[in-house]
């Protein structure tokens, strides 16, 4: 099964952040363009041809956000979408976030692979 394939749970705060080898380690699973960022965040930017292709892929990550109950930031520019995810609750990251990162990729592909 792969990290997309899981549930995200809902954090309810008072749960410790994964701890870094385990997030070095989940972040070996996802797809290529991943990265922690300073304040220890998932991080990926994606491209695209133009604004509307990056605006429609927007809203197909929100989609899967709002159905998962788990909210990333998402930035939009011209031929970009900037992903963002850490767990607010607890600021920091828990498997979850991986599991939205992974299904984000899904929706990248599944994107790619229809234009």
């Amino acid at each position: 099964m792969s990290l997309a394939d899981n549930k995200c749970v809902p954090c309810r705060g008072g749960v410790p952040p994964v701890e870094k080898a385990r997030a070095d380690e989940l972040l070996k699973q996802l797809g290529r363009g991943w990265s922690l960022n300073q304040k220890g965040h998932l991080e990926r930017l994606y491209t695209f041809k133009d604004f509307a292709q990056a605006l429609a892929f927007v809203n197909k990550v929100g989609a899967v956000a709002e159905a998962e109950g788990h909210h990333p930031d998402l930035s939009l520019a011209w031929g970009k979408c900037g992903v963002e995810i850490w767990t607010h609750k607890i600021n920091g990251l828990t498997e979850s976030d991986f599991y939205l990162a992974a299904k984000a990729d899904r929706e990248f592909e599944a994107f790619r692979s229809a234009v």
